[in-house]
């Protein structure tokens, strides 16, 4: 585990307990970078993020609260430049908020367990949910699979 997970009492792979937090606690357990972007819906560069063409197989959680969110499988080559995927690992691991910032209607996609902002999703995406859900590395956690 990671220094700044085992500095967060609230990381979990396992407790879809949902999580209501004040943001002050979330500032004090996350790493800056992550704080920026899963609370203050931040967003990092295209094509800067250590995960926008990562092609392991495995798990994606969410660097908040470790809730499981993506497959490996359902993850695409997307020319967007932040990891792309076009299902969730199971009901509930995400929640959608309509965003109205920056004069553009889009739907927010937010951590199911913590409620930290973890991207947008778009209806662009293959087959077959057509759905394109265009995430921040930062906010993401990778796990390979065993004896991988």
């Amino acid at each position: 585990m990671s220094d700044s997970r085992a500095l967060n009492p609230y990381y979990s792979r396992t407790d879809t307990t949902k999580l209501d937090l004040p943001d002050s606690v979330w500032k004090k357990v996350l790493p800056p970078e992550v704080y920026e972007v899963a609370r203050k819906a931040g967003t990092e560069r295209a094509f800067t993020g250590k995960l926008w063409d990562f092609e392991g197989i495995g798990t994606y959680y969410c660097a908040a609260c470790g809730n499981a969110l993506f497959r490996s499988d359902a993850k695409f080559a997307s020319t967007c430049g932040w990891p792309s995927f076009f299902e969730t690992v199971r009901p509930g691991s995400v929640e959608y908020r309509t965003d109205m910032a920056f004069g553009m209607a889009r739907t927010e996609v937010l951590c199911g367990r913590c409620g930290a902002h973890l991207g947008h999703v778009f209806d662009d995406g293959p087959p077959p949910t057509g759905k394109r859900f265009c995430m921040n590395s930062i906010v993401l956690d990778f796990e390979p699979d065993e004896g991988d």
